[in-house]
């Protein structure tokens, strides 16, 4: 009797640790072929012809249209740099570099990626209209008026940013242990 009870428990731990492991490989999945860069996160081999095992099951749980790997590099930040999520209440600044690319665009979208920019405003925001500070960018974001690069949104709730680098080099060689991301800076809320 007690090997049974002993059987049904480690059944029952198996279980649940491969089912908990499977739902945070497609879930968050930054032990899993995600790269974390600061706040920002992508699958870098969304788009190579045999992608690894979790990057085909987060591509198929997405059902989103992918770029190939030579077309781009989409990174995604649910939350700021101090670790707190990105909420429409508040504003936020986004400073630093982006990694070498040809073109980069920088949206926000909701849980249904669904765009959250204003009614009559770009859906988003292009690395050739933007005014940069020594080379830096400055972007701030928000529902409320901020000067200079200004990505104007609506609504209420948490967001995401979503930047994607069109013709990159990012992630591909030697230089990729150096990459960073612009950070994101919560100004203030209301």
């Amino acid at each position: 009797m007690r090997f049974v009870l002993r059987l049904l428990m480690m059944i029952a731990v198996a279980l649940a640790v491969g089912f908990g492991l499977s739902y945070y490989a497609l879930t968050d999945g930054r032990l899993f072929g995600a790269v974390q860069l600061g706040p920002w996160t992508t699958w870098p081999d969304i788009g190579s012809p045999s992608p690894n095992p979790y990057t085909r099951s987060h591509i198929t749980r997405e059902a989103a249209l992918q770029l190939g790997r030579s077309e781009g590099l989409t990174f995604i930040a649910t939350q700021d740099s101090d670790g707190a999520p990105l909420d429409l209440s508040c504003s936020y600044r986004l400073d630093g570099h982006v990694p070498v690319s040809t073109f980069w665009t920088l949206e926000a979208i909701d849980a249904n990626w669904i765009n959250l920019a204003a009614p009559g405003t770009d859906t988003a925001m292009r690395s050739s209209e933007l005014v940069r500070v020594d080379g830096a960018i400055r972007i701030h974001v928000g529902t409320q008026l901020r000067p200079l690069n200004w990505l104007e949104l609506t609504g209420t709730g948490p967001f995401s940013l979503v930047m994607t680098l069109y013709d990159t080099t990012a992630l591909l060689g030697f230089t990729s242990a150096d990459m960073v991301m612009p950070s994101i800076t919560s100004e203030a809320c209301r």
